[in-house]
């Protein structure tokens, strides 16, 4: 791909980002602001690597990060839908900073919820992993490791929203459940 094409890419992005952030960027309490530069993270990951996207399509890395994207694209549907159907998504949330299903006036627990609390982040914890493997270098390896830093500060974050909104019953939620990987993180 072209480098201005790249930056076009990359500039699109950012405005998209930006409009979605906007409420929250001045804020570093927020999940959203580090969320805004784990996307961007992101971005550049799959900028970097997009090169070499079909390189050797059968070879044993290709085949994980294969993988790795197709878990990524469950695991950010799949959690979607549910945050819509079972979260009851309402304004009546008033939290500027948040969007859409973040919304949610009910806590989810069941699907995928069962077994992580952030099943969204956890998609991107894979899916950069699944686009670093495309091409594995120093840049790639170094934005995959910023992007998952920064996923995590926003989870934590959430997490710490999360508690001043549904109290006790998310406390209890979070020792149940696991950050990102059932039974292990």
């Amino acid at each position: 791909m072209p480098l201005y094409l790249k930056a076009g890419v990359f500039f699109v992005a950012t405005v998209g980002f930006l409009w979605i952030s906007r409420r929250s960027l001045r804020d570093t309490r927020l999940h959203c602001f580090y969320r805004f530069f784990a996307w961007e993270s992101i971005v550049i990951l799959v900028l970097v690597n997009i090169d070499r996207w079909f390189d050797d399509p059968s070879c044993l890395r290709q085949i994980v990060s294969w993988a790795l994207l197709s878990i990524s694209v469950y695991l950010v549907v799949h959690g979607t839908v549910l945050l819509y159907r079972t979260g009851e998504p309402n304004r009546v949330r008033h939290d500027p900073s948040l969007v859409g299903i973040e919304r949610t006036t009910e806590l989810v627990k069941t699907g995928v919820y069962r077994y992580i609390r952030h099943p969204i982040y956890g998609s991107g914890v894979v899916g950069v992993w699944g686009v670093a493997l495309k091409h594995p270098s120093w840049p790639a390896l170094s934005l995959a490791l910023v992007g998952v830093a920064l996923l995590t500060v926003a989870a934590k974050m959430e997490e710490a929203e999360n508690v001043r909104h549904f109290g006790n019953e998310y406390r209890d939620y979070m020792r149940q459940t696991k950050m990102f990987i059932p039974y292990l993180f």
